[in-house]
């Protein structure tokens, strides 16, 4: 749809004229949408009168007093701060809803409902076309329905934490917020195919991906494994419950991860090294094999590779096809030359974050403007929605529109 007044309509990308009301913080929903404003789609994000909460999570800070948390999942938004919980922000939201596609909030179930604002009885009958996401921790009902959701707590209940680490350290929370992360491309994912089949039936519809789900889904292969074994998983380090060798080893001077998956990898891996040996060992002929006898293998392979450059032993190995890399620290990882070529990093001004995971060859994405101060675009966007300077004025002494950040 054509929306020429916007100042985020003709952006380009895959999702070009796409608008979206984003009153998400934190991480699922902001990460989302700004997925969908990389691939073109304008988003507005609202935030409440305190602020998204990760502005505070620092330091490091940027020369806004942002913490560098917040600009990581919040690029080429355009925001605004506003009470809903206010008759006149509610009403307000309904006409910047009037000209929008998608709204995506991550509130505690029922809070939409409060103020006035719930999908099914306010918003479906008043905008037909609408695709509500809903980001939750449980989902609105059942046992621990309306409960709030937090990554890690989430590891934790869903047995995430419980095939990571290893048993000098025990269960261990995994190092990035993983469960938010996946949520996030859930309901990437789902507001695409409410769209897609929006085309054809003309209908929005109610979008729902809960931290809960997510995080269970995760449990691959250890949960089918249980299922078909009944052993409980547990903790195997970098190891992996059904491939061996698939695990890191120590060089001469640093670790590598070494993933072979199969038997014609391992023979290339035992030769390469001088273990030609090992290939023709019984205990070691097949992967059901090496699984058995993994800590004898293990052994042998640490022994070899002691002596090798990890970066030349990488290079080569990869080259004849056995999958190999460094451990690589985060600067190492960015300091790659092939991070480089794929364009991993973006840089516009003084805002540096992460480039863009999904290439396409003809309508590809890109970032479009550095993360939003604190209510920056809000006369911008009332006066796209027909809202006169007076009436930007009254929100604002009616304590409705706020525009100064949180102390």
């Amino acid at each position: 749809m054509e929306r020429p007044t916007h100042a985020g309509a003709h952006a380009p990308g895959a999702l070009a004229g796409l608008r979206v009301i984003d009153l998400s913080r934190v991480l699922a929903g902001p990460l989302c949408t700004q997925m969908l404003s990389d691939h073109g789609a304008d988003i507005i994000k609202i935030e409440p009168p305190s602020g998204d909460e990760t502005r505070s999570l620092g330091p490091p800070f940027d020369k806004h007093g942002d913490a560098a948390y917040f600009t990581a999942v919040n690029r080429g938004k355009r925001a605004m701060a506003m009470n809903l919980a206010d008759p006149a922000g509610r009403d307000t939201l309904f006409r910047l809803i009037e000209d929008a596609d998608v709204l995506i909030e991550n509130f505690v179930p029922g809070t939409m409902a409060r103020w006035g604002l719930d999908y099914e009885a306010s918003l479906k009958p008043r905008f037909p076309r609408l695709i509500y996401c809903a980001v939750t921790g449980f989902g609105a009902d059942g046992p621990l329905g309306g409960l709030p959701g937090y990554d890690a707590v989430l590891q934790a209940m869903c047995g995430l934490m419980s095939v990571n680490g290893d048993e000098a350290c025990g269960p261990t929370r995994i190092g990035v917020p993983i469960v938010d992360h996946l949520t996030a491309y859930v309901a990437l994912t789902g507001i695409l195919m409410a769209l897609n089949e929006r085309h054809v039936s003309g209908h929005g519809q109610r979008v729902e991906a809960t931290l809960f789900d997510t995080a269970m889904s995760l449990l691959v292969p250890h949960a089918a494994n249980w299922m078909y074994s009944g052993a409980v998983p547990g903790l195997l380090g970098s190891a992996h419950p059904n491939i061996a060798p698939y695990d890191k080893f120590a060089c001469a001077d640093g670790l590598v991860f070494l993933g072979i998956l199969n038997d014609r990898q391992f023979m290339k891996f035992c030769r390469f090294v001088g273990m030609e040996q090992l290939a023709e060992d019984a205990r070691f002929a097949t992967n059901a094999a090496r699984l058995q006898h993994r800590t004898a293998l293990s052994g042998e392979i640490e022994a070899a590779l002691s002596g090798w450059s990890r970066d030349a032993l990488c290079a080569q190995l990869m080259r004849i096809g056995v999958p190999i890399g460094p451990v690589n620290t985060v600067p190492e990882a960015f300091a790659q030359a092939h991070a480089a070529h794929r364009g991993a990093c973006v840089e516009m001004g003084a805002y540096r974050g992460i480039g863009l995971p999904a290439v396409l060859s003809r309508t590809p994405g890109s970032a479009k403007r550095e993360p939003p101060r604190f209510g920056e675009h809000a006369s911008q966007i009332l006066g796209e929605a027909g809202f006169s300077e007076l009436d930007v004025r009254q929100l604002m002494e009616q304590g409705v529109l706020h525009q100064s950040a949180p102390p």
